[in-house]
């Protein structure tokens, strides 16, 4: 090529690195210089994040974003909303991080990009103890509705592994799903076995119960998302939760939300 042609090529891609990396750099310096992080949850999901007894926002995620906030030395902002308004939320700049028990998708990840997964969860289906289904095939019938959550992951893949099934969407979080069931609205449902045993304290005791054979090829992760020009702050998380990881206080937080129900009386 020739190298007059060439030099006006070089200068134009210097320029838009240049330009880019402006901006890749504009979310986590802007919102030190704000003094607020700004975080898009779903409030009807324990563990991962609700409202607790005082009215106050709780849960695993809510703590590693105060973390994260106190990291930066900046105030934290919990923005609630719905499953479907958290991409929205986060595109339009209302929020800087995304913080639900999303899983990274393909699809998802044309919009939003996430950092590595900070836990994983496996889908699974589950019933009122009295109910005869035993097996996924006794719930893929058409006599069968499944209750999903709206443009979940459980949505996806009951589609997929219960085709003959009705099913039927839910707006909140995964509590909405075993309401339904024990009203008698559905049949079954199709949630992550964590967001379904965390719950199970709330409900009369042995009343549901999990099928033995989950659902997908193995576990599913959940990860953290922000806007694909929010290169440092991504990076950023993925550095913070190897920092947690190693000092100790992710186990804490796993134990304490995750594993154990004890969160349920102080909250």
């Amino acid at each position: 090529m020739n190298q007059k042609r060439l030099v006006p090529i070089i200068l134009a891609s210097i320029l838009t690195l240049a330009l880019t990396g402006v901006s890749f750099a504009g979310t986590l310096s802007e919102i030190v210089k704000r003094g607020e992080l700004r975080v898009a949850v779903q409030s009807g999901a324990a563990p991962y994040a609700f409202f607790d007894k005082n009215g106050e926002q709780a849960g695993s995620m809510i703590d590693f974003t105060k973390g994260m906030a106190d990291a930066m030395g900046v105030k934290l902002k919990v923005l609630d909303f719905d499953w479907d308004g958290l991409i929205p939320a986060l595109l339009s700049g209302k929020a800087d991080i995304l913080a639900a028990d999303m899983t990274p998708t393909l699809k998802r990840a044309l919009k939003i990009s996430f950092t590595d997964p900070w836990i994983h969860v496996q889908p699974c289906i589950f019933t009122t103890t009295g109910a005869s289904y035993k097996t996924l095939e006794d719930v893929n019938k058409p006599d069968v509705t499944v209750g999903v959550l709206l443009g979940s992951t459980g949505e996806t893949i009951a589609k997929k592994y219960l085709p003959n099934a009705k099913i039927k969407s839910y707006k909140g979080g995964g509590r909405m799903i075993v309401q339904a069931l024990t009203a008698g609205h559905v049949d079954a449902g199709v949630n992550d076995d964590l967001a379904v045993l965390t719950v199970l304290p709330d409900f009369p005791p042995k009343s549901i119960r999990l099928l033995d054979k989950r659902l997908g090829q193995g576990k599913d992760p959940l990860a953290f998302a922000v806007r694909h020009e929010s290169v440092n702050l991504w990076q950023w998380i993925n550095l913070y939760f190897e920092t947690v990881r190693s000092n100790g206080e992710y186990d804490k937080n796993i134990a304490y939300w995750m594993e154990g129900i004890e969160w349920k009386k102080d909250h």
